[in-house]
């Protein structure tokens, strides 16, 4: 480690240098080594892209459609249990499908190289009150750029929630349970404020002026999801209105408990590393593959279940390629847990209940304060930030 150019070297996740726990110490040389093999990784599968990613996208279109319209006439059928639960569950499905396996992927530009009208990133919209300009920036931009960067990416905690220690702790956070219970069951308005930052405008650190136009595109989007879900299609199945607007709701709440618990696995189960702006500024490419890694996590499953999940379930390969075709991480996952066994770094993945009940447990751990719980952050990764010198 001699001829290292700074005084010290930082650790990436956040957590301070403990010999004793013998943590993983890359050099600039390996970090730089997993870039390029990264970078290959990509260049592979971006010259491999062409009919079956084409066929593949369409068939969920028209497996999300088919469920929609299976959803909506079946609600005619409404005053009948079966056939009511029936109706919800279809739809339920059909949102899930244009919100994660559609929506989410295509406005990550994954399918703009088809130059498809009806999939571009730029103009495509969903099934969901938030506007889909206002997440490309909250998301694409904000939370892709500085993923897991405390202070910096607004996924940590959504502006409401401690899911992380680098977050002081305040009384306000003994709710935690109870913020993140309600985010869940109304995750597509929680989505749909999170551009606002309203918790900064009620601070005073932003004002109602610079967040107008937001507003007014939230009125637009939401007003007409409200609108179709509510109003119009209930109105449509006459005397079953009531029940077709209940059947809509549980369709929505399907969609957004699903969301939820599966963005939450990707993001906070234990052992996903944050970060901070001193030990991440002027990162080069290898460094910032690094930091998607340990900032990640995977859920396992059958094929079916990657799909419903958008395939967000291999969120280490979407956070390391966000625009690369979801139904591709499959394949590449394999070589990139490779490389990380490679270099000694996490691969963090587990089965659905073991990553969701881990994130539950940080949710109610961190509504306390630490010296209650007496818990840690994970062991990071030692890297040497810049080239050495001999």
């Amino acid at each position: 480690m001699l001829g290292i150019s700074l005084p010290t070297l930082p650790l990436l996740g956040g957590a301070k240098h403990d010999p004793s726990t013998d943590p993983v110490v890359l050099s600039y040389e390996q970090v730089e080594e997993i870039g390029r093999d990264l970078d290959a990784l990509r260049a592979e599968v971006v010259a491999d892209l062409g009919a079956k990613d084409r066929e593949y996208i369409y068939r969920i279109i028209k497996a999300q459609r088919g469920f929609e319209v299976a959803g909506r006439g079946l609600m005619y059928l409404g005053f009948l249990p079966p056939f009511w639960l029936a109706a919800v569950g279809a739809l339920g499905v059909s949102k899930i499908l244009d919100n994660m396996e559609i929506g989410h992927n295509v406005m990550h530009g994954q399918y703009d190289w088809m130059r498809e009208p009806g999939l571009n990133s730029r103009v495509f919209e969903w099934d969901t009150v938030c506007p889909a300009d206002q997440w490309r920036h909250s998301h694409n931009y904000m939370h892709h750029t500085y993923t897991n960067i405390v202070g910096r990416d607004r996924d940590i905690g959504y502006g409401i929630l401690r899911m992380d220690q680098g977050q002081k702790w305040h009384p306000y956070y003994l709710g935690n349970p109870v913020y993140a219970f309600a985010l869940m069951m109304l995750f597509e308005w929680g989505v749909m404020l999170h551009d606002l930052e309203t918790e900064n405008v009620i601070k005073g650190k932003r004002k109602w002026h610079d967040v107008k136009p937001l507003l007014q595109g939230m009125r637009r989007k939401a007003g007409r999801q409200v609108l179709k879900d509510y109003v119009v299609f209930p109105l449509l199945t006459g005397p079953l209105f009531v029940t077709t607007l209940l059947g809509n709701a549980s369709a929505n709440l399907v969609r957004n408990v699903w969301t939820y618990s599966i963005i939450f696995c990707g993001h906070f189960p234990t052992g996903v590393q944050t970060f901070t702006e001193e030990e991440t500024a002027e990162e080069t490419r290898g460094q910032w593959y690094v930091r998607q890694m340990l900032g990640s996590a995977n859920i396992e499953g059958s094929r079916l279940f990657h799909i419903m999940s958008g395939n967000l379930s291999h969120q280490i390969e979407h956070h390391l390629f966000p625009d690369i075709p979801a139904n591709r991480y499959p394949e590449m996952a394999p070589r990139v847990r490779a490389l990380c066994e490679k270099n000694g770094l996490p691969y963090n993945t587990g089965g659905f209940f073991k990553q969701i009940g881990s994130v539950w447990g940080k949710i109610f751990t961190l509504a306390l304060p630490d010296f209650l719980t007496g818990s840690t952050p994970p062991t990071g990764v030692i890297v040497e930030r810049r080239k050495a010198t001999v």
